[in-house]
């Protein structure tokens, strides 16, 4: 029995040592970078590297080769878009997003004040499939005046290839691991691969989500829209500017006054006394 314990240990040991040195040798690669191309140089020739590199455009294997890339890029946009009506511009949004197959993430509406004016500002997040989110912005503009925007795109290339490599040697390690588990005939046995089975696949689970939450990044751009209403004009001549200076001086004047009186009414109390007192000494002095 211990023999055979020894055997499994090995050939787990064995199999989690190949699996590191595959993910190392796997990713030493020297690549030179451009706008549109990269030159990769002497990568290593496993099944799970060359896979994802032929899937993601490099082609061919086994030596130096230059080839495009499909290029893996999370594209966000914010914008501010000025509208008659926030809440049914909201409203356009949320039908344009759903019409360009899309959905909207989040949207919210509230209140904003002008001076005596009430009007209503916006946000709306939506996510618009990659490939119809330039003609998305064109509709955009057209439902109102577009105030600012900015786009931002960022390359996940060299993780996503990171991560399905890394994928593909898990599962393949997960399938050896499986033809050990059918090999065992001891419990002991059983529950040391299936240790070792268990933590393959938690690290398999966690790379999965990993991809599945880029691959939802990368084929739905993120559109952030605040969504505003123009700020009336009012014409009053000056005479409102002219009303509101002449109240602000009155109640300047008034707090002056009483700033003032706070000062003399002492003074007066003083003054008062002593002089009703000077009066009773001049009426006592003539008795």
């Amino acid at each position: 029995m211990k023999a055979k314990f020894s055997s499994i240990a090995v050939l787990i040991i064995l199999l989690a040592a190949t699996f590191v040195s595959g993910c190392v040798s796997s990713y030493k690669e020297s690549s030179v970078q451009s706008a549109d191309y990269i030159v990769v140089e002497d990568y290593d020739d496993s099944y799970a590297r060359n896979a994802v590199m032929e899937e993601s455009g490099y082609g061919g294997s086994g030596g130096a080769s230059t080839a495009s890339v499909d290029r893996k890029t999370i594209t966000t946009v914010d914008m501010t878009v000025q509208v008659s009506d926030a809440a049914e511009g909201l409203d356009s949004i949320s039908k344009m997003a759903v019409a360009s197959g899309g959905y909207v993430s989040s949207s919210s509406v509230y209140d904003s004040h002008y001076d005596s004016y009430e009007g209503k500002n916006g946000y709306i997040t939506v996510r618009i499939p990659e490939s119809e989110y330039p003609s998305f912005l064109e509709d955009l503009g057209e439902l109102g005046e577009v105030t600012s925007k900015s786009v931002s795109a960022q390359d996940v290339t060299e993780e996503y290839i990171d991560v399905s490599a890394r994928l593909d040697n898990l599962e393949r390690q997960e399938a050896r691991l499986q033809e050990i588990l059918n090999m065992t005939e001891t419990v002991e046995d059983v529950l040391a691969v299936e240790k070792e089975l268990e933590r393959v696949r938690g690290e398999i689970e966690s790379l999965t989500g990993r991809l599945n939450y880029l691959d939802d990044r990368i084929d739905f751009s993120t559109i952030n829209i605040r969504v505003t209403e123009p700020r009336p004009i009012t014409h009053s001549w000056g005479i409102r500017d002219a009303l509101s200076e002449s109240v602000n001086g009155f109640i300047s004047m008034v707090n002056a006054l009483i700033i003032l009186v706070g000062y003399l009414l002492p003074l007066v109390i003083v003054l008062i006394f002593f002089g009703g007192a000077g009066v009773l000494i001049r009426r006592r002095l003539r008795r």
